[in-house]
């Protein structure tokens, strides 16, 4: 019986009408089970689904986020890790928007040095430090990169080449200095200068006549996808409810507080009268990125002024195979618009990004024919051996939610962040990096704590995420840990990379089912059981969930995922209960998705683009239901 009510009421004690909060143990240092370990706590299961769902229909919370990018998902463990009770709601999928799209660096920020926006660097810097040493150190990890220094020619030039590696090598020690030069919460090995040879050794696809020497220096890299999942799940491990495809189409108000949400299950059968509920809060948090001033004009009815305005910028990423360049490092130059990295990512190299504006379809920003067409000019003009179309694997494109100003460009745009309250009881944060998540999620909830009252600080700077604790020991014992499970290390290694200790979940699965150790089809990087774990553990409920972001076959290989959707949806299918036509319609969807990013990519401008891209129906069925709610119609895409 006491077992019974605990599981009805996690929160306090079972009542004739529901639950009573216990608000003496509402703060306390543990809301989960102390008898269920935290790996097992944190997994985001159908059946954990299934429980969340009834949990936020049934009971209030104190902080409701919207949005499960890194802000939200950030914002959620932040409240959580405070003994706060929790829920989160994300339309699609843990970063299916701007947090799966970036150029997966950590980093400070090189060129606001130059802006003058030394806090920013600071701060940034400082966050990148705790990643890679102590809250996610088997998903942050350094990545070399070089400031080529250009070459003019002949000995007239002498003087100039000197004042360039001076000014850079000064730019790259006052990086280093914001990091702190000394101690091992930097993460990161120090800068150092290259002559001409050391950088063709470092480098060989530079051309020869462009280069004079370099500056090497250190930034973190990072699977942006995963590391999103990894909070969430964190999150959950705390006791937080996490629930995707769950769309917020409406507040609830009481006089001018807001009190909670209409959400809508877009998993339920079609007409189910369950589909739609209300959500309690004392607090909503609304991080929906390039939707946050559509989040303030649901407010406008109450004649309330936005207050915060946001401008989306798009950044566009190609990927190429290792074997188009020839280097052990990665690149930043300098292009007219912003600049451009050059990164390693495992067998490939992601080239990116753009930074234009963008007005059109937010859910699904394209690439145009004119976006990489520039990617490939500006990389060009420093590679001995030209890239062209043919050399590309894969596109990308993602919005960036930019705190808007008078600048014409949105590269001057400020990457800092703003919390702004509209209404009482609804917090709004926007802006900022996807480095600097952490610092967002604190001062949202921060703000929110002001109101809740008894609350104590944050506690995420000391708070590893899910596989950072015992991933230092498994790396080193790596050898014994696959001689011990009957894999080959290459194996561990790739697993640890990508879930740290939790790949130890892995190698059970495997254990109890060893045909799961097979590559996937298509994509023999990735092993079948890392599939069947996304859906057991992972919260993915479609297939492009996998493809996309808990894999990133989406882009890392020619066809696109194609070659791998058959055998994705079979093993999905084994966890989720897919019959055959459940099956069919995920590859389906998924098929209809890669053709209309491949139509997009071949048009010459971004309307044209957009219009192809939104030729595919989004499997969540967000085209469906556009614009029926009464306080929602005309927004241009749900939350």
């Amino acid at each position: 019986m006491r077992a019974d009510t605990r599981a009805a009421c996690p929160y306090g004690t079972q009542t004739g009408s529901g639950c009573a909060v216990d608000r003496r143990s509402r703060y306390r240092e543990r809301v989960r089970d102390p008898n269920i370990s935290r790996t097992v706590a944190g997994q985001l299961s159908p059946v954990r689904r299934a429980a969340d769902l009834r949990r936020l229909r049934a009971e209030r919370f104190d902080v409701l986020v919207i949005g499960g990018g890194v802000t939200g998902a950030g914002a959620a463990l932040d409240a959580a890790s405070r003994g706060l009770k929790v829920a989160l709601v994300e339309a699609r999928d843990f970063a299916a928007g701007t947090s799966s799209r970036s150029s997966k660096l950590i980093h400070g920020g090189l060129r606001y040095l130059e802006q003058l926006e030394f806090g920013l660097v600071h701060e940034a810097l400082t966050e990148r430090g705790l990643l890679a040493t102590r809250l996610a150190p088997h998903l942050v990890r350094p990545v070399p990169i070089l400031v080529p220094l250009p070459d003019g020619g002949g000995v007239r030039d002498l003087p100039a080449r000197v004042w360039r590696r001076a000014y850079y090598g000064t730019g790259v020690a006052a990086y280093d200095a914001f990091a702190g030069l000394f101690g091992g919460g930097r993460g990161m090995p120090l800068h150092r200068h290259l002559s001409r040879e050391g950088t063709r050794r470092a480098f060989p696809s530079l051309r020869a006549d462009q280069v004079a020497g370099a500056i090497r220096y250190f930034d973190g890299q990072v699977d942006d996808a995963r590391l999103v999942v990894t909070l969430a799940r964190t999150a959950a491990s705390l006791g937080a409810t996490m629930v995707t495809s769950a769309r917020a189409v409406g507040l609830i108000r009481q006089a001018r507080e807001v009190t909670g949400v209409r959400v809508r299950d877009l998993e339920a059968p079609p007409g189910s009268p369950d589909a739609e509920f209300e959500v309690h809060a004392r607090t909503v948090i609304a991080a929906t990125g390039v939707w946050s001033d559509d989040m303030s004009r649901m407010l406008n009815d109450v004649g309330l002024r936005p207050g915060l305005r946001v401008r989306a910028s798009k950044g566009v990423h190609l990927v190429v195979p290792r074997s188009a360049i020839t280097g052990e490092t990665g690149l930043i130059l300098r292009t007219p618009t912003s600049v451009l990295f050059v990164i390693p990512w495992g067998g490939h190299w992601i080239i990116g990004t753009t930074d234009t504006d963008w007005r059109l379809d937010r859910s699904h920003p394209a690439a145009s024919a004119r976006d990489i067409d520039y990617l490939l000019q500006q990389v060009n003009t420093v590679l001995d051996k030209p890239l062209t179309t043919d050399d590309i694997e894969g596109v990308y494109a993602g919005l960036r939610p930019l705190l808007s100003g008078e600048a014409d460009s949105t590269s001057k745009l400020s990457r800092e962040h703003a919390v702004f309250e509209p209404m009482l009881g609804l917090l709004l944060v926007a802006g900022g990096k996807y480095t600097t998540y952490r610092v967002m999620a604190g001062d949202v909830v921060d703000r929110a704590a002001r109101r809740l009252g008894n609350v104590r600080p944050s506690r995420t700077a000391d708070l590893p995420l899910l596989g950072a604790d015992g991933y230092a020991a498994m790396w080193r014992d790596r050898a014994d840990l696959a001689r011990r499970h009957g894999v080959p290390v290459g194996v561990v290694e790739h697993l640890l990379e990508r879930y740290g200790s939790l790949t130890l979940d892995l190698l059970a699965l495997i254990a109890a089912d060893p045909l799961l150790a097979a590559p996937l089809a298509g994509a023999p990087e990735y092993l079948a059981a890392e599939v069947t774990y996304a859906a057991q553990a992972e919260g993915a409920l479609h297939l492009e969930d996998v493809l996309t972001r808990r894999t990133r076959i989406s882009f890392e290989t020619t066809h696109r995922g194609l070659e791998s959707a058959e055998h994705t949806a079979e093993l999905m299918g084994a966890v989720l209960g897919w019959d055959a036509d459940v099956r069919a319609r995920e590859v389906a969807h998924y098929r209809a998705r890669v053709e209309a990013e491949r139509q997009s990519q071949r048009m010459p401008d971004d309307a044209t683009a957009d219009a192809a891209r939104l030729g595919a129906p989004d499997v969540r069925g967000f085209a469906a239901d556009r614009g029926t709610d009464s306080d929602l119609s005309g927004l241009p895409a749900p939350y």
